[in-house]
């Protein structure tokens, strides 16, 4: 069965994630409909590139990810349909696509699919949904598009090292309120060494050991452990992390190598 999966901030309480399902099944009744999420903070294409980025690889190959965030109609915004590991992609050219491959995609097209004028103020539930029903149901990039080599370039931030001290920043916050930094298992490792650490973050606070769990420390204890996105967080067990450590988006944290 062909999967169509959607990323947006249309949320849950307005019309307009049932135009848009209802769009999608009417052009193709059989496809799977999966919500990766639709309540992303409206137009923040930092955040929907994170939770798509760790999240499509978990789908079978070609599946068609949907990508709803600042897709208004916009006479200098382009609309992609993009193949990437096997994966597709359909989105508005806005920077989500740099921030979310780490790689080059293997095909990409601008999509010519003509605008109903009816949907000119919602080309979601037109132009993107067209162009995904198309790709899950076995069509090709060609056929939908003409092929294009660059994309809009957007920079995730990256950490700094300096001397034995990584220096890196918190990029998202969980619905549990676990704190997500910008610092990967694959870089953490290349620095650390085997030496052991101090991770030092907002209030004075400090942890001295990596957890393999949230539950390696007693309820309520701070902690810090690669979750599933292989990046370092910072957690409570069964507590707010976020709130109780007052740690917000941007803000600094530093590892320092012993």
């Amino acid at each position: 069965m062909a999967i169509i999966t959607l990323t947006t901030d249309l949320g849950d309480k307005d019309i307009y994630q049932a135009a848009l399902k209802g769009s999608i099944l009417k052009l193709l009744p059989s496809v799977n409909i999966v919500d990766i999420t639709n309540n992303v903070s409206a137009f923040n294409i930092q955040q929907a590139a994170f939770i798509l980025k760790n999240s499509f690889h978990y789908f079978p190959e070609y599946t068609v990810h949907l990508i709803g965030i600042d897709t208004v109609f916009n006479n200098n915004t382009k609309y992609l349909a993009i193949k990437y590991k096997n994966h597709y992609f359909v989105g508005a050219d806005n920077g989500i696509f740099s921030l979310m491959f780490n790689a080059d995609p293997d095909e990409m097209v601008e999509i010519n699919i003509m605008q109903d004028l009816k949907f000119l103020h919602f080309p979601l539930a037109d132009i993107f949904v067209k162009a995904a029903c198309h790709l899950a149901s076995g069509g090709k990039l060609e056929e939908i598009g003409e092929p294009i080599d660059t994309i809009e370039k957007k920079m995730n931030l990256q950490p700094v090292v300096e001397k034995n001290v990584i220096k890196g920043s918190v990029i998202y916050i969980d619905s549990f309120q676990n704190v997500i930094t910008n610092i990967t298992k694959e870089f953490f490792n290349s620095i650390q060494q085997g030496r052991r650490f101090i991770l030092y973050f907002k209030r004075n606070e400090t942890i001295s050991d990596l957890s393999w769990h949230y539950s390696e420390v007693p309820e309520g204890e701070k902690l810090c452990l690669f979750g599933i996105s292989d990046h370092l967080e910072i957690a409570i067990n069964k507590g707010n992390a976020s709130g109780l450590l007052g740690l917000n988006l941007g803000d600094s944290v530093i590892l320092d190598f012993q």
